[in-house]
């Protein structure tokens, strides 16, 4: 019949995606729950450098982001990632992976 299932949608590739903005020395959202293997994209909408670092490890090193720059990470692993700006060691967030 052409109609759109829920149930199709959620099992699409559409929700394994999801966004960070940077903005006015934060990340948005502070703390992201997601699942395995989602991709996420963190872009630099502020009008300073800033970085996407893990607090322990290095799971996520992004490199110094000018503004504009956007660095993506797809997570395959359960568990929590603290992370923060290298730069601006106040700007602190977390990702929380789930089955």
């Amino acid at each position: 019949d052409g109609a759109i299932k829920i149930h199709d949608i959620l099992n699409t590739d559409i929700l394994k995606t999801s966004n960070v903005s940077i903005t006015n020395f934060s990340f948005n959202p502070i703390t992201l729950t997601i699942k395995t293997g989602t991709k996420i994209t963190w872009t630099n909408n502020d009008t300073v450098s800033h970085t996407v670092t893990s607090d322990s490890g290095n799971l996520l090193n992004s490199g110094t982001l000018s503004p504009g720059q956007s660095f993506s990470f797809t997570f395959t692993d359960t568990g929590t990632v603290n992370y923060h700006c290298s730069i601006h060691p106040t700007m602190k967030s977390k990702i929380i992976v789930q089955k």
